[in-house]
């Protein structure tokens, strides 16, 4: 075919791989320019043109055969550069990019928009789940209000094999590493770094008002042990990495990511392994669960290359595409901070095996005007009893108190977990 759109992708990693393989089989691109960090790596790509390849991603950027640019390395530097640069050499922007988005997505969008050119990022939330399409079409109708999604795959496995296992953290952890589903610096995953990226974006296209990353409340999975895991099943529940958001009746929005106790009513707490999904609530579709495969080389490549031919098939029909996928967000979030929030709690308490224990621990959360849902005393031994607690609703700065005063009572030798607990 004549007149081929052409096609420049940044990264030759994983995602990037998948990209150029997928290409391969559309007949209206072509891939004319590839920027590597290492051009003499050896690639296991079939029919690769080493002449297309550069180590130098301003040549992709400022080659003006190139219509749409692919950025597909992460991170903010240089990414951010090249995304501006390109836009300002009229091309159009496909990425896969959480934390650019999360961090910079406002201005980038604003630039896009002043120079005509689009952004689009359907890989950088949720892999090759569709998620940003659907809400800006098909879900254009729905006022969507609440949001409570698995979007790291990583933290999903360990939390899945912890519970099948019993393992703690740190050993499955190991085995990750060992599979190549963690990374030999876990951090961004397993502190909730990731998630709390996908989030910010996510909540930003649902609300409709822009969701500041500042502002999203982050606590990651390393302190979840074993025991969590086994009190959490006897009880009705699954410890899963939620990311969430909420509007509440005020229209102000409550965006989080922290590990939670997941009913087995739920979808959510049945997502295992590297499987990533999202819940959408909204009137009036009501709820809706999309679930998929959120990492990997040909479920991001799906999602780039939809984008990519989503851009293709607007290019020379109209001077303004995709008027619908362009950002209109000019409102900030009016955001709720965690200690405003309410919630149900699983509280893990060591405490000394002697009289009235429980009873002051009831008391020290009747004070702060939480009252109990439950609370069970085991592993009773002669100098301790492990001590589970479910509240009932209430606000996160009155069980941050309960914590303080717990940890200073002479009777209570720690409060091993505090999680908490999806309504």
């Amino acid at each position: 075919m004549e007149n081929k759109i052409k096609i420049g992708l940044i990264g030759l990693g994983t995602v990037g791989s998948g990209v150029y393989k997928t290409l391969q089989n559309f007949d209206n691109v072509e891939v004319v320019k590839i920027a590597v960090h290492n051009k003499n790596k050896k690639r296991n790509i079939p029919n690769l043109d080493e002449s297309i390849i550069t180590d130098d991603a301003y040549e992709v950027v400022n080659d003006p055969q190139i219509q749409i640019v692919a950025e597909l390395i992460g991170g903010t530097d240089p990414a951010y550069d090249l995304i501006k640069t390109a836009i300002k050499n009229g091309k159009h922007i496909v990425t896969a990019n959480k934390e650019l988005l999360a961090k910079y997505g406002e201005e980038l969008f604003s630039f896009a928009q002043e120079n005509n050119k689009v952004i689009l990022y359907e890989a950088a939330i949720a892999g090759g789940i569709p998620l940003i399409m659907p809400i800006k079409t098909i879900l254009a109708g729905n006022k969507i209000n609440k949001i409570k999604a698995i979007l790291n795959g990583t933290t999903n496995y360990i939390l899945t094999k912890m519970d099948v296992l019993g393992e703690s953290y740190n050993d499955v952890l190991v085995e990750a590493q060992d599979l190549g589903y963690a990374e030999t610096n876990p951090t961004g995953d397993v502190e909730g770094f990731d998630a709390a990226y996908k989030i910010t974006t996510l909540a930003t296209i649902a609300f409709g008002q822009r969701v500041k990353l500042e502002n999203v409340y982050r606590e990651g999975i390393t302190k979840i042990r074993p025991e969590d895991m086994k009190a959490a099943n006897e009880m009705g529940y699954k410890i899963k990495l939620i990311a969430s958001a909420e509007l509440n009746d005020d229209g102000r929005a409550d965006v989080r990511v922290h590990p939670m106790l997941v009913p087995k009513s739920k979808t959510l707490a049945h997502i295992d392994y590297v499987t990533n999904a999202v819940t959408l609530s909204g009137h009036p579709v009501g709820e809706v669960t999309l679930s998929g495969p959120g990492a990997g080389e040909f479920p991001t490549a799906s999602s780039v290359v939809g984008d990519i031919l989503a851009i293709v098939s607007e290019l020379g029909k109209t001077d303004y595409i995709l008027p619908m996928m362009r950002c209109s967000h000019t409102v900030d979030a009016d955001m709720i901070d965690i200690s405003e929030t309410k919630n149900k709690y699983y509280l893990s308490i060591k405490a000394k095996n002697k009289m009235g224990v429980i009873g002051k621990i009831g008391t020290v959360c009747g004070d702060n005007n939480i009252s109990l849902e439950s609370i069970v005393q085991k592993e009773l031994k002669e100098d301790y009893a492990q001590i589970t607690v479910i509240t009932e609703l209430c606000k996160e700065k009155s069980m941050q108190k309960v914590i303080e005063t717990l940890e200073n009572d002479d009777s209570i030798w720690g409060v091993n977990s505090l999680i908490r607990v999806q309504v």
